[in-house]
């Protein structure tokens, strides 16, 4: 029985890194997005406003494909997924963003795949080796030391905030990822946005600007992208490669995030990229590729 487990892990090991990359792809735009939609909304407001686009369209899903509800045992878990993925993670995020760059946020990012990791082995059983934990270390350094070239000054309110956004979605993401293994990667995130719609929802409309027709087009366009993509659509992808290849080894994908986002600012803001994040992302890519080998 051991052995027929471990066959069907493998078989689906390929398919859940491909599953992670593409989630990973999709977040890597996130505070780019976050960015835009700072430019004409507070953040109050954006993250009200995301969640409660997020958890409509999720509710139209379940309700359009007829899924069962939740087990009762499966709510207070779907309430941690909320509080990290839904709310922590996105208030914080744009808490920092309205104080701190999106460049700046990336040193934070580098830490996300190790918290993840951390979650997962003391939220699913997960026991990776000695020397996984080794790589997972060795790439956040490199990101962490790449990502935090030029900055100066004392660390700041937005530090903090980014801080605990990294620790609540660490945490969102290793609690998802088991609930993942039961009820199915979109159905987690789904089920999450729809239980924080009581909240969300009154706090959109309440926190609704004045004067929607002023708020410039790239700004709706940040808040749709947050909406759709970050906070469902790439969590379709991102919980069910957690589910099917472990959350320790997938979560070391996140490594990689602040370079693509790197290059999503580039093609989006215009901003250049320099050799040495080239450089530092081909070693963050070795780490990963080793950490996976031996988690």
């Amino acid at each position: 029985m051991a052995d027929a487990s471990l066959d069907r892990a493998r078989r689906s090991a390929p398919g859940a890194w491909m599953d992670g990359l593409v989630g990973i792809t999709i977040f890597s735009a996130s505070l780019v997005a976050t960015r835009l939609a700072l430019t004409g909304m507070d953040a109050l407001f954006l993250s009200a406003a995301r969640a409660a686009l997020a958890g409509l369209a999720g509710a139209a899903a379940l309700l359009a494909l007829r899924q069962a509800r939740p087990r009762r045992a499966d709510v207070p878990a779907l309430a941690i997924v909320a509080a990290g993925v839904v709310v922590g993670f996105p208030l914080l995020t744009a808490l920092a963003l309205q104080t701190v760059g999106a460049a700046h946020g990336t040193v934070f990012l580098g830490l996300l795949p190790l918290v993840t990791a951390l979650f997962g082995a003391l939220r699913s059983g997960e026991r990776p080796s000695p020397v996984f934990w080794l790589f997972s270390l060795t790439g956040a350094l490199v990101t962490v030391a790449f990502a935090a070239r030029g900055l100066d000054g004392p660390p700041g309110p937005g530090d903090g905030f980014m801080l605990a956004a990294i620790v609540l979605c660490g945490l969102g993401y290793a609690e998802g990822g088991v609930l993942a293994r039961r009820l199915g990667g979109w159905q987690v995130i789904a089920w999450a946005t729809v239980l924080s719609l009581p909240v969300s929802v009154p706090l959109a409309l309440a926190l609704c600007p004045a004067e929607p027709g002023a708020i410039p087009l790239p700004a709706w366009a940040g808040l749709a992208y947050v909406a759709l993509f970050s906070m469902l659509i790439g969590f379709v992808f991102w919980y069910r490669a957690l589910a099917r290849g472990g959350i320790a080894a997938v979560g070391q994908l996140q490594l990689l995030q602040p370079f693509l986002g790197l290059g999503v600012a580039a093609l989006v803001l215009g901003e250049r990229i320099e050799p040495a994040m080239i450089g530092a992302a081909l070693a963050v890519a070795a780490c990963v590729a080793l950490a996976r080998r031996f988690a």
